[in-house]
């Protein structure tokens, strides 16, 4: 990963919807055996190499998610997304991104084009930046990547 120069006060919100803290144990087939504190701790040191600073949350609780996308948009805060579950039929969570002031990139650990139809259909995707799926927990690197690379050019 290449270091960046970008404002060093740059915060990014990494938001993490429904059943991902329990990575780790939650289908090991599906998502590995990294746990959730796994994933915070790589998006952390990810964002530093790229002169970032990355505060990971997770909630099981729609409104909270809701909630922490309106305080990233109330602060012209970068978001990283992965709304898990809710992506598929979150319409209040696809509103409150279309609210949002600076870039946010959806993230999944997993391609959901690949698993079951219900999970092919992103309600979200739309109102992103822009969408990275598949690359396991790299998935976040890159996502944080890209939103390294948007703050620069703007």
């Amino acid at each position: 990963m290449t270091e960046r120069s970008v404002d060093p006060m740059s915060e990014v919100l990494v938001l993490n919807g429904p059943n991902l803290g329990r990575l780790g144990s939650r289908e090991p087939d599906v998502y590995g055996s990294t746990t959730f504190e796994d994933v915070a701790a790589l998006c952390r040191d990810a964002a530093r190499r790229l002169g970032l600073h990355a505060e990971v949350r997770q909630t099981d609780d729609e409104a909270e998610l809701v909630g922490w996308l309106h305080e990233a948009a109330d602060g012209h805060i970068p978001v990283v997304l992965n709304p898990a579950a809710f992506t598929h039929y979150s319409y209040a969570l696809r509103d409150a991104i279309a609210q949002r002031t600076a870039p946010l990139i959806e993230v999944h650990i997993s391609n959901p084009a690949a698993r079951e139809e219900f999970r092919h259909t992103s309600v979200v995707a739309a109102v992103a930046s822009g969408t990275i799926a598949g690359f396991g927990t790299f998935s976040y690197v890159l996502a944080l990547q890209a939103v390294a690379e948007l703050l620069a050019e703007s």
